[in-house]
């Protein structure tokens, strides 16, 4: 009996051996069937922004050749979305310039991206993007699916036009979690949300709001708070009278969507509508309210970037803060301001910016060692609150003039001085002296008019062309004029790229800052060490009151006698105290005196090497009448663009010095009988190179 049970485990055990080879086998059988499908990489051209492609993970081939400077790419490691995918890839050293196979994650935005050189591609800075991505080597995760086909925000993206196959895109599947696809809806939502620059107030769901208010007549100086329109604004919870109900939309965050009403009373398209729109009784809509706004989240324009080294400017903001401005205006007043603060990257390197604000009186919010960064920069712009007052323009700029540059506020004087006076109208006070005055202390004024004044208004103008007097120069590169404050952002671009040509800034150059002087000192016999000496102090209080550096004012200086020495060089020195120093250390030579000689002389080893930029001025000191012809090397200084001052001492000719220097002779030659009283004329020279600097036509 024990055999028999022994002999029957052992066929059910051989048989369930069997059974599991069998089912292994089928198994195998069936996998060799069943074939995978064969995953397509989807190629991309070099200009193909990583915020064109909606795929939060995808892997793409790239072409050769996406080194190129032209493809853009943001930052370091941690790409901007507005980066060519493929240009930062070769940035990242995950391809080289062949191109290939990529990996790309989208992550979240940053609020600062930092410019770099690094495998033939140099990078931009960029304060702040709302995504970026990171590049990696196209290694797919197991378990997750990638994309054969991108899906672009735009249809006429640079991959569609080139044929690649569009679809609507679902996450790739994450364990544990359900994917779920973005909407329309959802998608328009965000649109409209960041690329709207001002959203005009929503009512309450509870009722219609129905509002009529029309700009008044002027009272005193000017209109109080004005709306700009009459207007009707319906929610989602009520249907506008005789309106078809499909029209009103809804989303997620309960917004409500209106289709705007054409002036035959026929509605717009979908493609216009807008959260909180306004729908216009007079059948009137702003221009920049109707504009088709795409499915891709966007910003106002494209975005403007400059490294710190290209922008160094020190820049105040003069905001209009005056009662009739009211609270929506100074609002879009501030988004300006706070889109310059993220287009510049701030920072003690680069561009520093402060804010004043103007009514009554001026006010400085905060200057320009306050906020270092774009980020503090415009949190402190959204904290401004408005002062209320009149419209004092004039007083401003003084107060900015006086207070705002100094070394104490952060000002840096290897930086041009930039102010951008913003006005709701016409100032309530003159801006013609004040704003000459600006000027020639080297501020660069540009002036953004809002509005103006209306025909029935214009008599209350105190300066009429105000603008035109303030600015820097009157050529149309330091003036915008806007027509309606609904318009405001359209200046964001032109304005950042203005202030930031500092080669244009055409104010920052000075009297004081902006010359090639060389000195010619008579070192003859009869001048004397002690004289020598007290000339010798002369030229160092003159020097004094200039900016000297390599890039400002430079100084060089000869000695002469019969002969001619060249003490140093408008390049031998770039500090002021290094050039004190080097005066002080001038020896005194004696000898003849052959002025003309050395006239000639200091065109050839002094002028000659010049900057072209740059006024020349020779100061010329001499005690006594030349023993040679000063005629035609005066006229060779003249012609050549030297500006020629004369001093004469003790027993100079008054008539030589009358050729050498420049016309009208009045102001350009001096004498004083002893060399002690030399020192009483450094204020009147000073005050007329200036004078002379300053009366240049300003076009």
């Amino acid at each position: 009996m024990r055999t028999v049970v022994l002999t029957m485990k052992a066929s059910v055990i051989e048989m369930f051996l069997v059974l599991l080879v069998t089912g292994v086998h089928s198994n195998k059988e069936t996998s060799k069937k069943i074939k995978r499908p064969k995953f397509t990489v989807p190629q991309i051209n070099c200009d193909v922004k990583a915020g064109k492609i909606i795929n939060p993970e995808f892997i793409v081939k790239c072409p050769a050749g996406c080194q190129d400077p032209k493809f853009h790419v943001y930052g370091t490691d941690v790409y901007a979305s507005y980066s060519s995918v493929c240009g930062a890839a070769v940035h990242s050293g995950v391809l080289d310039n062949s191109g290939g196979k990529i990996l790309v994650r989208k992550v979240a935005g940053l609020s600062g991206y930092k410019g770099s050189y690094s495998n033939g591609v140099q990078s931009l800075s960029l304060p702040r993007w709302r995504e970026s991505f990171i590049v990696l080597e196209s290694k797919p995760k197991k378990g997750v699916t990638y994309p054969s086909a991108l899906t672009y925000s735009s249809s006429k993206s640079p991959a569609a036009q080139a044929g690649e196959t569009t679809k609507a895109y679902q996450r790739p599947p994450i364990p544990a979690t359900t994917a779920q696809p973005v909407t329309l809806m959802q998608l328009l939502a965000v649109t409209v949300a960041v690329a709207t620059p001002t959203i005009l107030p929503r009512p309450s769901p509870s009722a219609a709001s129905t509002t009529s208010i029309r700009r008044p007549e002027p009272v005193g100086h000017r209109s109080q708070e004005m709306d700009l329109w009459s207007t009707t604004t319906y929610t989602s919870s009520q249907n506008r009278p005789g309106a078809d109900p499909g029209i009103q939309r809804q989303d997620p965050s309960g917004a409500a969507f209106e289709k705007p009403v054409r002036a035959d009373g026929s509605l717009g398209e979908m493609d216009s509508w807008k959260p909180g729109s306004v729908l216009l009784d007079e059948g009137r809509v702003p221009k920049e309210e109707l504009s088709t706004q795409s499915l891709e989240p966007v910003s106002l324009g494209d975005p403007i970037f400059f490294h710190s080294a290209d922008c160094k400017i020190d820049l105040s903001f003069l905001i209009d803060g005056s009662t009739s401005i009211g609270k929506r205006r100074f609002r879009i007043q501030k988004q300006l301001l706070a889109g310059v603060a993220q287009a510049l990257d701030i920072g003690p390197a680069g561009p520093l910016m402060g804010v004043v604000q103007y009514g009554d009186n001026p006010a400085t919010h905060f200057n320009l060692k306050t906020h270092m960064n774009s980020r503090d920069l415009k949190t402190a712009i959204e904290k401004i609150t408005q002062r209320g007052g009149l419209s004092n323009v004039g007083r401003a700029i003084s107060f900015v003039t006086k207070n705002f540059f100094s070394k104490a506020n952060g000002n840096r004087s290897s930086a041009p001085n930039v102010v951008v006076v913003m006005v709701d109208g016409w100032p309530t006070d003159k801006v013609e002296e004040a704003s000459r005055l600006a000027r020639e202390s080297g501020i660069n004024i540009f002036f953004i008019t809002i509005e103006g004044a209306a025909e029935n208004e214009k008599q209350y103008v105190v300066e009429p062309n105000f603008a035109n007097k303030a600015v820097c120069r009157t050529n149309g590169f330091y003036s915008f004029h806007v027509q309606s404050w609904f318009g405001l952002h359209k200046t964001l671009q032109p304005l950042v790229k203005r202030v930031c040509d500092t080669d244009r800034l055409a104010c920052s150059k000075t009297c004081l800052n902006s010359a090639d002087i060389g000195f010619v000192i008579d070192g003859s016999s009869s001048v004397g060490t002690g004289n020598f000496r007290t000339v010798l102090q002369f030229v160092t209080n003159l020097t004094k009151e200039f900016e000297i550096s390599d890039t400002d004012t430079r100084v060089g200086a000869v000695q002469y006698t019969y002969e001619q020495r060249l003490e140093f060089g408008f390049d031998q020195y770039s500090s002021k105290p290094d050039i004190l120093n080097a005066i002080k250390r001038v020896g005194y030579w004696s000898g003849g005196t052959s002025t003309g000689a050395a006239i000639n002389f200091a065109l050839e080893q002094l002028f000659k090497k010049s900057k072209p930029n740059k006024r020349k001025l020779m100061i010329l000191i001499t005690d006594g009448r030349s023993y040679d012809d000063v005629r035609i090397p005066a006229m060779a200084a003249h012609l050549k663009g030297v500006i020629t001052y004369a001093i004469g001492v003790a027993w100079a000719a008054q008539e030589e010095l009358e050729v050498i220097a420049t016309h009208p002779a009045r102001d350009h030659s001096f004498f004083v009988d002893e060399f002690d009283n030399l020192y009483q004329y450094v204020p009147r020279i000073i005050q007329n190179i200036c004078t002379e600097f300053n009366s240049q036509p300003r076009n």
